[in-house]
């Protein structure tokens, strides 16, 4: 088939190969405009722009699809299917009716839990036991359409964003083609709304941390928050980043350090602790914490708090 795609990270990238790899013609791709990303904050491509540029597909990066002079890209490639997976922008009613067999879209969660922006954060931060991808025709609301297909998988207890999103960008890239094989021959289920739950953006501020939280919801955050934007606090007078901790036992007021010598970094919660294992001060490396302790002026009695 002409299969249109339109994606924007890595997790869509995974998708567009395998499309590829299926044998359907992809005569457009649609991506965001390129931004300022890494630390020096230069201007990039998208990963599924640069991965459709070596392989000699067009690209277009509009800012909107609601200016109708849009369009025209689109209807010229004459597709049969449309694949969304993680774009950004909305399909407004007029894109959705262009593609003869409509528009298919790979959403990062076991719909209707999770519609919007951050499913795969919002699953962690939640403690969920599964996850996974959704096949939905799309529709104009937002993530509403009927589903054609999902496969499931665990979520497991030191899962971070990163490695779930790994996970689950191969099994939505198996999910699209499993789809486009069978396009109009798959049933489509309608959405319990009723059921329905929303993955708002993921704000900077949510990555301060919150020592007044349990010790097992800080370490959903810390998860939830690898690799972007990083879970935040203050120790020692510096701002630092947490990537790696672990729930443990122990009693303090939220954010005393409680044990801080042979290595080991362990912190009071609203209940229980956390154990610190990987931090990162303003401009440098990660470092275990021993490593990190090292150079710092903590102690027992010490207390981390927002940056």
């Amino acid at each position: 088939m002409r299969v249109v795609f339109a994606g924007t990270p890595p997790f869509a990238a995974r998708a567009l190969e395998a499309i590829l790899a299926a044998g359907h013609a992809v005569p457009l791709v649609l991506t965001q405009p390129d931004r300022p990303a890494g630390r020096g904050l230069r201007t990039s491509a998208s990963a599924v722009a640069m991965f459709a540029a070596e392989r000699g597909i067009p690209v277009e990066k509009p800012a909107s699809l609601k200016d109708p002079a849009s369009h025209e890209s689109l209807l010229r490639a004459h597709p049969d299917v449309m694949v969304v997976a993680a774009y950004g922008l909305i399909l407004p009613g007029t894109v959705l009716r262009i593609p003869s067999l409509g528009c298919l879209n790979i959403h990062a969660s076991l719909l209707p839990r999770w519609r919007g922006a951050a499913p795969i954060q919002r699953a962690i931060l939640e403690g969920d036991d599964e996850t996974g991808v959704s096949i939905m025709r799309m529709a104009e609301g937002l993530d509403t359409g009927p589903v054609l297909l999902e496969s499931r998988v665990p979520i497991g207890p030191k899962e971070t964003t990163g490695t779930l999103t790994e996970r689950l960008a191969g099994l939505g890239a198996e999910a699209i083609v499993d789809a486009l094989a069978r396009v109009g021959k798959i049933e489509a289920h309608p959405q319990d709304d009723s059921r329905a739950t929303y993955a708002h953006k993921i704000l900077k501020a949510e990555a301060r941390l919150d020592w007044s939280k349990s010790g097992v919801e800080i370490d959903r955050a810390i998860r939830a928050f690898n690799p972007a934007p990083g879970a935040e606090t203050r120790a020692g007078g510096l701002a630092l980043k947490v990537w790696s901790a672990q729930p443990t036992q122990g009693q303090g007021k939220p954010g005393e350090v409680i044990q801080c010598d042979a290595g080991r970094l362990i912190v009071a919660c609203g209940s229980g602790a956390v154990e610190l294992l990987e931090v990162q001060k303003p401009g440098g490396r990660r470092l275990a914490v021993r490593d990190f302790l090292s150079g710092v002026r903590l102690h027992r009695g010490s207390v981390l708090d927002i940056p």
